[in-house]
């Protein structure tokens, strides 16, 4: 009996070990990435849709942005993915306007688990019929059992101009952002999300520092289904940015 004890015991903290292995995938967060990526073969649906009010002093407006991507995991450390298409909608137009598609790409370095501290490279490229975008982050995540604790941190560039092409209007972000999630059950996690930005007009004068916070939600169903959403309000008071977003991801791997 104590054998049998010992077994059960060990076969009940091994899973727990590579529970998150299993659920790599699965995003904890809406905003901020975790530093894992998908199993070598293993691929995976996302659809975004994100939802923002437009800020006091406007034509009063709610936009939602959609996005379609799809994962597959080239090796067990190297994932990469394809924004078939980023398209949004403005409630004071009432039309769908296509924006990009993209291609990603994040190669895992070390692990949140095993190692001192999870670390990983994340890269994006964008295009559009009116801008083209190259950004870059790094990405660190450290797990303590049921918390997970992750921070990004990166420099995105942009060209923009008419749809012929001619991109001659340059701009640059400084980027940052800190996630926090605790894991209630297997299936349920709560946690919350920071954001910082500061952009660059044509790389030379520095805007206003942007920083937004708040709470998500993740949930993952039927063994290959999750659902993760994030509200966030504007902490600082800029007029000409939303006061307020909600994303929420629903995700599916096979």
């Amino acid at each position: 009996m104590k054998k049998l004890s010992i077994s059960l015991l060990t076969l009940a903290i091994g899973s727990q070990l590579m529970l998150p292995a299993l659920m790599a995938g699965d995003r904890r967060f809406s905003y901020v990435y975790e530093a894992t990526t998908s199993a070598k073969g293993e691929i995976e649906i996302e659809n975004f849709v994100t939802w923002k009010t437009k800020p006091s002093g406007h034509e009063p407006a709610n936009q939602f942005d959609f996005r379609h991507e799809i994962e597959y995991g080239l090796t067990d450390r190297f994932q990469l993915g394809l924004y078939v298409a980023d398209w949004k909608v403005v409630s004071n137009k009432n039309t769908a306007i296509y924006q990009d598609t993209a291609l990603e790409g994040i190669y895992n370095l070390t692990n949140p688990v095993t190692d001192l501290i999870g670390s990983g490279l994340y890269g994006e490229v964008k295009l559009g019929d009116q801008k083209f975008e190259l950004e870059g982050k790094l990405l660190l995540q450290k797990n303590f059992g049921p918390v997970v604790l992750a921070y990004n941190v990166g420099i995105e560039a942009e060209w923009e101009g008419d749809r012929f092409g001619y991109f001659n209007e340059r701009s640059g972000e400084f980027m940052q952002s800190f996630g926090a999630s605790y894991q209630i059950t297997p299936a349920f996690f709560v946690g919350g999300e920071f954001l910082h930005e500061i952009g660059f007009a044509e790389w030379s004068e520095a805007s206003d520092p942007l920083l937004y916070a708040g709470p998500n939600l993740s949930y993952r169903f039927w063994d290959h289904y999750f659902i993760t959403t994030t509200t966030l309000f504007q902490v600082t008071q800029l007029s000409d940015e939303p006061n307020f977003q909600w994303r929420m991801i629903f995700g599916m791997h096979f």
